[in-house]
């Protein structure tokens, strides 16, 4: 059966989101070349491309790309090194890859990829993109404007990171328990921000980033699988699944966005605010709290203020202040803010967003202008709400969102 070409290139897509960095992992693995293990399978897709739509999508997928990118990655190894350990592991991989059967599940091995990105050789800056990019395939563009740098420093750090794995011999495995804790901190950033990416696309309609918060999840379970006793995973799960629950509620019928406050909470997914509840009381037995469970918390406080109409602010405010001291982040501040202005109003919590005003990556940071332009309205400068929203409305990207903001400003008062 013959596809046609759009349907080729919707099975190649679905095989990206569920098993790029699958692929990516299990072809990098023996020779720690991540960035030739990306190229590889870049040509294997752009080959299925190519092939499918005259020869049909195979009944695995995966299997067939991996045999095409195990070619293409050997030719390129070859072309680039002679020596006899890289032809030793060249061909190891070949005897292995060429011994699967078309119907053989290919070994996960994306958690022993995180590590080895998260090992301490490379720059603690670029740990956590280095673990989106290669598990995910997220461009250099989209991962720099989650961590506020410019994307060609981003793109500069990752083609580093990636060449100190390989020049290291960096190892893909589980580390032992000492050297665990610095590591895993990395991989749950990474698995956070991979969510988030994934949750700031509530309508799917970015199709690099669909299905990123359900494989976000799935890494955090299998996480919790090999370390069970490690609160903080346990933390980043449960403050996910509260995220999650709340997706369909985000947009009504009409495709427009919906704030927290405004929403139905009878949308909500209750099973899955259920097994959050229960993962952050585990974790909370373990006696040691730290960003996770404390933002699992948070959003705990809101799903019952919302739910139950109770105002809870003075929790929702306590749980800010402890993680903003214990991350100092501008993201956390800047909800402190909001919550500050709840409980003590606009022009106090105003007060304490301008403390925030020495960092310039906030110029282009999109909640901080929404945030400011609310609290100018609620505070009543008009002139000053207007010019905020304009700003944060050309930082943003989500037409909805655009939509209601362009709502929110044409009812200022003059």
């Amino acid at each position: 059966m013959n596809l046609r070409e759009d349907d080729a290139r919707a099975a190649a897509e679905a095989v990206a989101r569920r098993s790029y960095g699958k692929l990516v992992a299990f072809l990098a693995a023996r020779t720690r070349d991540v960035a030739a293990a990306e190229d590889a399978l870049s040509e294997a897709f752009t080959s299925a491309l190519a092939d499918w739509p005259q020869n049909g999508c195979p009944s695995n997928p995966e299997a067939w790309l991996l045999t095409v990118a195990r070619r293409k990655f050997i030719d390129m190894t070859r072309r680039k090194h002679s020596n006899d350990m890289v032809g030793l592991d060249l061909q190891q991989m070949g005897e292995v890859l060429s011994a699967l059967p078309a119907d053989t599940e290919i070994p996960d091995r994306r958690l022993a990829l995180m590590f080895a990105c998260a090992h301490p050789a490379i720059d603690i800056a670029v740990r956590s993109p280095l673990i989106l990019q290669v598990l995910l395939g997220l461009d250099a563009e989209a991962i720099a404007s989650a961590f506020l740098i410019s994307p060609a420093a981003m793109g500069k750090r990752l083609v580093r990171a990636k060449v100190k794995i390989r020049e290291a011999g960096i190892p893909f495995r589980i580390p032992e328990r000492e050297e665990l804790p610095d590591r895993l901190d990395t991989v749950l950033e990474a698995t956070y921000a991979a969510f988030a990416e994934g949750w700031s696309d509530a309508a799917g309609a970015d199709v690099a980033r669909r299905g990123l918060a359900d494989e976000a999840i799935y890494l955090c379970r299998v996480i919790i699988e090999l370390l069970p006793s490690e609160p903080e995973a346990l933390g980043l799960l449960a403050l996910m699944l509260y995220a999650e629950a709340r997706r369909h509620a985000r947009r009504n019928a009409d495709g427009e966005y919906i704030p927290l406050a405004d929403q139905d909470s009878a949308q909500w997914d209750f099973q899955m605010i259920g097994e959050a509840e229960g993962l952050l009381r585990r974790a909370s037995e373990f006696r040691f709290i730290g960003r996770y469970q404390l933002e699992a918390a948070v959003q705990s406080a809101h799903i019952e203020r919302c739910r139950t109409g109770r105002a809870n602010w003075e929790a929702v405010l306590e749980l800010y202040d402890a993680l903003f001291a214990m991350t100092g982040s501008p993201v956390v501040a800047i909800n402190r803010a909001l919550a500050i202005a709840e409980l003590h109003g606009p022009e106090l919590a105003l007060a304490t967003l301008e403390e925030l005003a020495v960092d310039k990556r906030l110029a282009e940071y999109q909640p901080w202008w929404a945030a400011r332009a609310e609290l100018f309205a609620r505070s009543g400068a008009s002139n000053d709400a207007r010019y905020a929203y304009e700003i944060a409305i050309g930082l943003e990207h989500d037409q909805s969102v655009r939509r209601f903001l362009m709502r929110r400003q044409s009812a200022l008062s003059s």
